[in-house]
């Protein structure tokens, strides 16, 4: 029942209609879940419709293009050929982005070298690392939770009642800028804050727009930083 999942993993399986028609099923559905997975985990304001639909369809591509070239030297060299003239030109911001392309990529060769077997365990394993390190936040270097943009119109010594309320909010503040203006119209800070309550960020903002001497309130949370 279930020799079609081991045969090309251990001899050589003839390449049929239904092989074929199976091994690029099984790219089109192994895509699909690194696909699922890549939206349910991606963060940051990179994301596009095109590279989730690239996640589905690269693997079909690879598999076709594996079964094509089915040991064949002469039409091996005739493909080099035609990706030689043809160039794909495209910058992926994040490096976890060509993760995502290698795996499809790879999947897509065991899927069109009949390798189907490690095409599924590749896929289940690919998929349950990338949602271990999402779940997890692996690799995460939690310094602060929120990057506070504000401006002080008061002189920086009678700047107590500001930061009486930062520590009421945070357990960890850092003066990450300070630019003061030409004749005196203020100063412009910029804290990074380790909240003790993320939850209660309005709050914060709130109060600080109630407190005299504080104008143009603004923050980021760190999860939604993303490199430009």
């Amino acid at each position: 029942m279930t020799d079609w999942l081991w045969q090309g993993d251990f001899v050589s399986a003839p390449i049929n209609g239904n092989m074929i028609l199976l091994g690029m099923l099984l790219a089109f559905l192994c895509g699909h879940v690194i696909a699922w997975i890549y939206m349910l985990t991606h963060s940051g304001l990179s994301y596009s419709k095109s590279f989730v639909i690239s996640l589905v369809f690269i693997p079909i591509i690879v598999s076709m293009v594996m079964m094509v070239l089915s040991n064949n030297l002469v039409t091996a060299f005739g493909l080099m050929a035609v990706f030689a003239i043809v160039r794909f030109r495209n910058i992926l911001r994040d490096t976890l982005d060509t993760s995502y392309i290698l795996a499809v990529i790879v999947i897509g060769m065991a899927c069109g070298t009949l390798k189907f077997s490690s095409a599924v365990i590749g896929c289940a394993l690919s998929a349950f690392m990338l949602l271990y390190f999402w779940t997890t936040s692996f690799g995460t270097r939690r310094r602060f939770d929120l990057i506070l943009n504000l401006h002080w119109e008061m002189p920086l010594q009678k700047n107590q009642g500001l930061q009486n309320l930062l520590e009421r909010h945070s357990r960890k503040i850092q003066l990450a800028s300070q630019r003061t203006h030409e004749g005196f119209d203020g100063t412009d800070l910029s804290y990074r804050l380790l909240l003790r309550d993320p939850r209660r960020s309005e709050d914060l903002y709130s109060e600080l727009r109630k407190l005299d001497g504080v104008s143009k309130v603004t923050g980021i949370r760190s999860d939604e930083e993303s490199e430009v």
